[in-house]
């Protein structure tokens, strides 16, 4: 596990003290290491080295059993997830679970049912799984997660121990890279500063060379619709609002772009600002913008976008969404050059 040592910590405490609850909820950003650290705990709850300070070690069968997701015991559900990208768990797959969790343990000391994404239950799906916290089976562990455990319903969150992952600093994100990944110095610099305190980010950017390609393409939509007039920004829009389910991650990055200018605008002088920001690889162009813009010209383009990001999340008119998110970004002097 990299960082989190304080939950790391937490959990062994449980186990080594014979106090381990019968439910967790892991909050925090998409890709901090919340499925990673539950798998961690159900690897340590049933990991069969003498050492118990060794435990997870990884090695065992339960460990790479579970690892792997193919432990009778420890059972993974997974949201399932439409063509729009969006996740739903269903009563159905709950009621399974239950079903598994009566019966009893083939080889573990603990049974595990891990739940990722639990924000995405139906509220059928969330009150039968209500039951079972309520009256949860003896040697069971639920393990859930979820972005925040206000996205839940306060009956699920009141029944589990939370344990809130926080992000974790860029410099440690950066050290792992170039330690753990051989990764170059400079490109541990980007990723570190781009994954926001995400290490399960970080890792997949490493691994996936697309998604800095699909970065590089969205941060080159939003130059084209700052550089353009309303004619050219309403034929973008037009070409945006035809692929949907790409929306939201272009969305992301913008958002991210805007509170990078924003952090560099209020921090302007003190020296300090660049220290913050994500996009590092873009500062010479966002610091050559910010002195052509008022701090409430910023702030209107970052609670637009975020604003738009809320609306794509509840199904509203795409094209309508764009075309009044471009009215809302700047024209003007020094916009024109960016990209360049």
């Amino acid at each position: 596990m990299i960082g989190h040592r304080w939950a790391a910590d937490l959990l062994r405490g449980a186990i080594g003290n014979e106090r381990v609850g019968h439910a967790y909820l892991f909050t925090g950003p998409e890709g901090i290491g919340k499925t990673t650290i539950a798998r961690l705990f159900a690897q340590a709850l049933n990991c069969e080295a003498a050492d118990p300070g060794q435990r997870p070690c990884g090695e065992c069968r339960p460990c790479r059993l579970i690892a792997a997701d193919h432990h009778p015991d420890v059972r993974v559900v997974e949201a399932e997830v439409s063509s729009r990208g969006q996740r739903s768990l269903k009563i159905d797959q709950v009621r399974e679970l239950q079903q598994g969790l009566s019966l009893a343990s083939y080889e573990a000391r603990w049974k595990v049912a891990l739940v990722p994404h639990f924000e995405a239950a139906s509220q059928g799906a969330a009150n039968a799984f209500l039951k079972t916290l309520e009256e949860p089976p003896a040697r069971v562990v639920l393990l859930l997660t979820a972005p925040e455990g206000d996205s839940l319903l306060p009956t699920i969150t009141s029944r589990c121990r939370i344990v809130g992952l926080r992000p974790l600093p860029a410099t440690e994100i950066a050290a792992a890279l170039r330690e753990r990944w051989q990764v170059s110095p400079d490109k541990a610099q980007l990723l570190s500063h781009l994954a926001d305190g995400r290490m399960g980010w970080a890792i997949k950017a490493l691994q996936e060379p697309e998604r800095l390609e699909a970065r590089g393409e969205q941060l080159e939509q939003l130059y084209t619709a700052l550089r353009g007039n309303r004619v050219e920004r309403f034929s973008l829009a037009d070409r945006l609002a035809k692929k949907p389910d790409a929306l939201p991650p272009v969305l992301q990055t913008w958002l991210s772009w805007w509170r990078d200018a924003a952090l560099l605008l209020w921090g302007a002088g003190n020296g300090h600002a660049e220290q913050g920001i994500s996009n590092i690889d873009q500062e010479e162009q966002l610091r050559r913008l910010v002195t052509h813009w008022q701090k409430e010209t910023v702030l209107q383009a970052l609670k637009q976008t975020r604003r738009a990001l809320w609306q794509l999340e509840r199904n509203a008119n795409t094209r309508l969404v764009v075309e009044n998110l471009f009215l809302n970004y700047p024209y003007g002097e020094g916009i024109r050059e960016i990209g360049d």
